[in-house]
C-alpha cells in the first residue's frame, strides 16, 4: 500500500511470522522478522551462558553467529569446521584482528569465530565444537 498508493520507494515491513517473511523478500519488500529476533534478545539477557546469535535473516533460516574455538581445535584447519551449504566460516578474531579464513588456516587457542549458519545447523555446529576435531590436527 505505501509503494503503491503513496509512491514511497523505500518500505521496510515488520513481520511476526517469520514465514511470510519470504513472501514479502519476493515482492521486494526489506523485512524484519520481530519474533525470531526478539526471541533471541531475551533469551540472551535471561541465560547470559548461551551462545549468541548475532543476525537472523528475515526469514529465520541463516543466522550469522559468534563462537569462542575451544582448545581442541588447536592445531587443526578452521575449514574442518565448514559444511557446504550450511555452515561456513565467514571471519576469525586473533588477538584483536579479524580476518577472512583461507582454507589452510589453523585454529589457535582463543580464536572467535564468526559463522553463516542455516539455523536448523547451530546446535549441531555447537556440539561439533565441543566435541573437538575427529581428524589429526596440522
Amino acid at each position: 500500500v505505501s509503494r503503491e498508493t503513496f509512491g514511497i520507494d523505500n518500505v521496510v515491513a515488520r513481520i511476526y511470522d517469520p514465514r511470510r517473511a519470504a513472501i514479502y523478500q519476493r515482492l521486494g519488500i526489506a523485512t524484519v522478522a520481530t519474533v525470531a529476533w526478539t526471541t533471541e534478545r531475551v533469551l540472551r539477557r535471561i541465560l547470559p551462558g548461551q551462545t549468541a546469535v548475532e543476525w537472523i535473516d528475515p526469514s529465520a533460516r541463516v543466522s550469522i553467529i559468534e563462537r569462542s574455538i575451544a582448545a581442541s581445535w588447536s592445531g587443526h584447519l578452521i575449514s574442518d569446521l565448514e559444511e557446504p551449504g550450511r555452515v561456513r566460516v565467514a571471519a576469525v578474531g586473533r588477538l584483536g584482528v579479524a580476518q577472512v579464513p583461507n582454507p589452510d588456516l589453523v585454529a589457535q587457542d582463543g580464536d572467535v569465530l564468526y559463522l553463516a549458519v542455516v539455523s536448523d545447523a547451530v546446535a549441531a555446529l555447537d556440539t561439533t565444537l565441543a566435541a573437538g576435531p575427529s581428524k589429526g590436527g596440522h
